[in-house]
């Protein structure tokens, strides 16, 4: 998934460029900034200055562009210079940018806005809310000195400001980002511990006392071989019982750590879908307690959740999913919860042949009674999935409710409307 989540962030936000590719897409990022730079090129490239303004221009400007690239580009890589060098070369720029501007004209105070992205980029904040409103001020002292634009400096001066500022909030933007996935991935590494923690907790409640009272056993029958073969064969047959017991609490075990969760892979689903720019919808119900719905069949509508999901990703290129949790009676009075994941990406493949995905989940169905659907979405465009399990039948009661009302309750414990009287199914 996280792979998924940069290739839809091209900017890398908080992250270094890991390939050629990335570091070319965050170079354009510094780039189009110098969209800002058409006034000093388009007074160079027009022969307004003399011979000897247009080699000061040319070589002042190009040597600005070189040292902001450098400067911004390593900090943005994660490969910054030393902070003595960032700063002096910062200052420089500003330094470049003021007898620019001071010499060839006010088309040059836009070097100034430059110098405040850098500031904003490669200094602390305690330094660059300083250095910013000062770099605007040196521009408006310098734009003074220029009649004809001082009715307008403040198309140079505020720019400047606001671009300074807009980049310190976008390093703590990067920042706290950067800071985010670290937590993130503490926290699955955490949750991983946890669970390693756990099983291995249990496995040793679980196989700590028998193979203890194996061990006993097998010492005791060794020393009544062979002169009591009867009691050393009781003895056997108890570690034999004892070994039987531990190998069924083992299962369990494994099977509640291996065994998925309806919630859990509903939050799943969000985030990888979230993360291939899918736009989901969920029934309310999905969200709701599913009442009748027992371990295994909920552990199947989860592996099947998960399968359409990653079917969504994969192979139908679909843009909107929908997740639909229904409660259905078939026509001989049986109760089945059905999970629904539409989409409308390609649809169902011509051949119609299941894979390795959906064949595994149709054999983890019929395990829990159940069965699986596939075809096209109800619309006409794009792949529908039903998965169908079985729900308990209510427990009796002494103040037992009618028919119609009783179904009508569990159809709103299931988060959906009321059920259809029993009269009106066929």
């Amino acid at each position: 998934m996280a792979e998924a989540g940069t290739e839809r962030n091209p900017v890398m936000i908080g992250s270094p460029p890991r390939n050629r590719r990335q570091a070319m897409i965050k170079s354009l990022w510094i780039v189009i900034w110098f969209l800002y730079l058409s006034g000093p090129v388009g007074q160079l490239i027009e022969g307004e200055l003399s011979a000897r303004g247009e080699a000061l221009g040319w070589t002042g400007l190009s040597v600005f562009i070189a040292v902001y690239f450098a400067v911004v580009f390593r900090h943005m890589t994660h490969a910054p210079l030393g902070g003595t060098v960032v700063r002096a070369m910062v200052a420089f720029l500003a330094v470049l940018a003021g007898l620019l501007s001071w010499t060839l004209g006010p088309n040059w105070l836009v070097l100034f806005t430059f110098v405040c992205v850098a500031c904003a980029v490669t200094l602390p904040f305690r330094m660059s809310r300083w250095a910013i409103p000062a770099l605007t001020a040196a521009l408006v002292a310098i734009g003074m000195r220029y009649e004809h634009t001082r009715i307008y400096l403040f198309a140079y001066a505020l720019p400047c400001l606001l671009s300074g500022f807009a980049m310190v909030g976008v390093q703590h933007l990067i920042r706290t980002t950067a800071q985010l996935r670290e937590a993130r991935e503490e926290v699955a590494r955490l949750a991983a511990n946890d669970e390693r923690l756990r099983l291995a907790r249990d496995l040793h409640d679980l196989l700590g006392h028998s193979l203890s009272l194996i061990t006993l056993k097998s010492e005791l029958a060794g020393r009544m071989l062979p002169d009591k073969p009867a009691e050393a064969a009781q003895q056997v047959a108890d570690i034999e019982r004892v070994g039987r017991q531990a190998l069924v609490d083992v299962r369990e075990a494994v099977t509640g750590y291996r065994r998925p969760r309806l919630a859990v892979e509903l939050a799943g689903a969000r985030a990888a879908l979230r993360t291939a720019g899918v736009e989901l919808t969920v029934d309310p119900a999905l969200d709701g307690e599913h009442r009748g719905l027992a371990a295994d069949e909920e552990s199947a509508l989860a592996w099947a959740l998960r399968e359409a999901v990653t079917n969504v990703i994969r192979h139908s290129g679909a843009r909107r999913c929908e997740l639909l949790l229904t409660e259905e009676w078939e026509a001989d009075e049986r109760r089945f919860c059905c999970l629904a994941v539409l989409d409308d990406g390609a649809g169902p493949p011509r051949a119609q042949h299941d894979g390795n995905g959906l064949s595994g989940l149709r054999e983890r169905l019929a395990l829990a009674t159940g069965r699986l659907e596939t075809g096209p979405a109800p619309r006409g465009r794009g792949f529908a999935l039903r998965a169908y399990v079985p729900l308990a039948a209510p427990a009796p009661s002494a103040a037992a409710p009618s028919a119609p009302e009783e179904i009508r309750g569990t159809g709103e414990a299931m988060g959906r409307g009321p059920g259809p009287d029993p009269s009106d199914r066929p």
